[in-house]
């Protein structure tokens, strides 16, 4: 009988295409993947550390999972991810359930690791962060009608905040035909959106060809059958090009969607996060994205509590975000990261005033976001479709304006359909920020 490998992925697409590449190693190596916890004989965690809050649900998700260590068939407990890189001897000696802590340097070794995990063999293994693989096969553990493309591992960026160049390394691009490969492997698998994903997906190639190439490469993926959506995730605003702008408004397959995090508004608060721009060039960079990609939606992630953040500078964000009118918008309160600039920062805000300004920027996006929800029934909204809620009885998908787990949903009356399909949807309600839509034609069979 097969040994029973089972995943909990945590953090970010970029750690679970990661994670999706430790499953496939184990899968050719002839393990069997099971999503049942409590028949796995070999757990991975797949750990984020990149603020407090994500190293907590790792460190609460690995002493849940020990569990079955007693209760279950578990034999071994392997941890992967950031938090292995970022903490590796305190993991070892905090957390003695743990039977493997994997730098991402040794992700390439994970057979060989789980195999001394079973035979008891325990402790850490690491090596240069530069040894994770970045090619190789995947495991899809989400809907396989969509996937995550990375295309660079690491950042160059430096932001004063960010533990991630510290975690993960200097960037590195793949190869151009490298990555196009593996979309036109997506697509012949049934893959029809490709989400895709680095730390900076707008310095993509600076190091393997000298230059920005992201649009070179999109231009590519958009030439592949049967990817029908392509969605762009972390672009940074002072790098969003007039060649990008031409890409994106040319090509129909480029979803009106631009993941943009803009930290803040601030110019001052902005150069003490080692974060380029101001006001004014945010301003522009949003009034050139509309301007050449009418109705584009553009996601954002602003952060509350910097060191240094006056009251006036907090307001004069609410302003920025109530005039841009964000359709799509996160809100983080600082976290101090060990080994960050920012952390050892005079002007601390005290942790309550960060988590009150997080709340009422997020009060005053939710109202707006409300709003422009409203705003959207009676028309017409092109859905793929996710899942089928038995509960509701209702399909579940998305619009092109939202990508998943991070944004809104549509529900569909429909007599049938097709998981990964699409459906052109009337939109006739809202609850709180999804929509409700009736089904008018389906695309399933396309």
């Amino acid at each position: 009988m097969a040994i029973k490998i089972g995943m909990a992925s945590l953090g970010c697409p970029k750690n679970q295409v990661d994670g999706e590449m430790l499953l496939a190693r184990l899968t050719a190596a002839g393990y069997e993947l099971t999503p049942y916890e409590e028949q796995a004989d070999v757990i991975i965690v797949n750990t984020c550390g990149f603020i407090e809050d994500a190293k907590q649900e790792a460190i609460d998700t690995i002493l849940d999972l020990a569990q079955w260590k007693t209760q279950g068939n578990l034999k071994a407990l392997i941890v992967t991810g950031c938090l292995s890189e970022r903490y590796r001897e305190q993991l070892e000696t905090a957390i003695p359930e743990i039977d493997g802590v994997v730098g991402i340097g040794k992700n390439g070794d994970i057979v060989t690791i789980v195999e001394q995990a079973l035979a008891g063999q325990t402790g850490g293994y690491y090596a240069e962060k530069t040894d994770l693989p970045l090619e190789g096969e995947r495991v899809i553990i989400n809907p396989p009608h969509y996937a995550y493309l990375k295309v660079a591992e690491g950042c160059n960026n430096q932001c004063a905040y960010c533990a991630i160049p510290a975690i993960r390394g200097e960037m590195r691009s793949r190869k151009m035909e490298n990555v196009v490969a593996e979309a036109e492997c997506l697509a012949a698998r049934g893959v029809k959106e490709l989400i895709v994903v680095a730390q900076d997906t707008t310095r993509y190639g600076e190091d393997l060809y000298g230059k920005p190439m992201l649009p070179q490469l999109l231009t590519r993926l958009c030439q592949i059958e049967g990817i029908e959506w392509i969605r762009i995730l972390y672009a940074y605003p002072d790098r969003v090009t007039p060649e990008l702008l031409s890409v994106m408004a040319k090509e129909e397959k480029i979803v009106k969607y631009l993941d943009l995090p803009i930290q803040h508004c601030n110019g001052d608060v902005l150069k003490r996060m080692n974060r380029p721009g101001n006001r004014q060039s945010l301003t522009r960079c949003i009034a050139d994205l509309r301007d050449a990609v009418p109705d584009i939606q553009i996601r954002t992630t602003v952060m509350v509590g910097f060191p240094g953040e006056t009251e006036e500078q907090f307001e004069e964000l609410c302003e920025f975000v109530k005039e841009m009118n964000f359709p799509r918008l996160g809100c983080f309160a600082f976290s101090e990261e060990e080994g960050t600039p920012a952390a050892e920062m005079d002007g601390a805000v005290p942790m309550e005033v960060r988590l009150q300004r997080q709340e009422i920027l997020m009060e005053q996006q939710s109202l707006s976001l409300m709003e422009l929800t409203r705003q959207k029934v009676g028309t017409v909204q092109r859905v793929l479709i996710d899942e089928f809620d038995y509960d509701r009885n209702q399909f579940v998908g998305r619009t092109t304006a939202d990508a998943p787990e991070i944004d809104c949903k549509v529900y569909v009356n429909a007599a049938q359909g097709t998981i990964g399909g699409f459906m052109q949807v009337r939109i006739v309600d809202t609850e709180d920020l999804d929509l409700i839509g009736n089904m008018i034609e389906s695309e399933c069979g396309q």
